[in-house]
């Protein structure tokens, strides 16, 4: 047969939904002790989450310094492209914007002209392009940066 064992209850915590602030009560005197806990929502960002990288306004050494212009150029107009990537991509932004939404997401990543950014291996997104794009790219073993 089994056995419960019981203990005492010291003390309690009473949340305010409101503020997110939990706090200890002491059942000896039914007063706020001085441990308070804040809650915290924690969200990443989804280049975070997704493991893209991104540089934002790239200076024209560091363009110089990978080699950009040997890259290959891309084009399109205003148009929504599902692309998935079968190995890491370094693509440079030359003109226009992009809003990427990985797949299974609602939110997106704006990226535009002037941005550098590193789409990894096996990343699945939607690509929306609102007017004019170009950009140079260069596909990426492992390793390279």
């Amino acid at each position: 047969m089994a056995s419960v064992i019981m203990a005492p209850t010291l003390g309690s915590f009473s949340v305010n939904r409101s503020s997110r602030d939990c706090s200890k009560w002491s059942s000896a005197n039914g007063k706020r002790s001085g441990l308070t806990v804040k809650a915290m929502r924690v969200e990443k960002s989804l280049e975070e989450l997704y493991e893209v990288r991104v540089e934002r306004k790239v200076s024209p050494e560091r363009v110089a310094e990978l080699g950009v212009s040997r890259w290959s150029t891309w084009k399109t107009g205003k148009c929504k492209l599902p692309w998935d990537w079968q190995v890491d991509q370094l693509v440079y932004i030359e003109e226009g914007e992009v809003r990427v939404v990985p797949e299974g997401s609602k939110k997106f990543m704006r990226f535009v002209a002037g941005d550098l950014v590193r789409y990894p291996k096996w990343f699945e997104a939607d690509l929306w392009f609102n007017g004019p794009y170009q950009e140079r790219y260069s596909f990426r073993a492992y390793g390279d940066d």
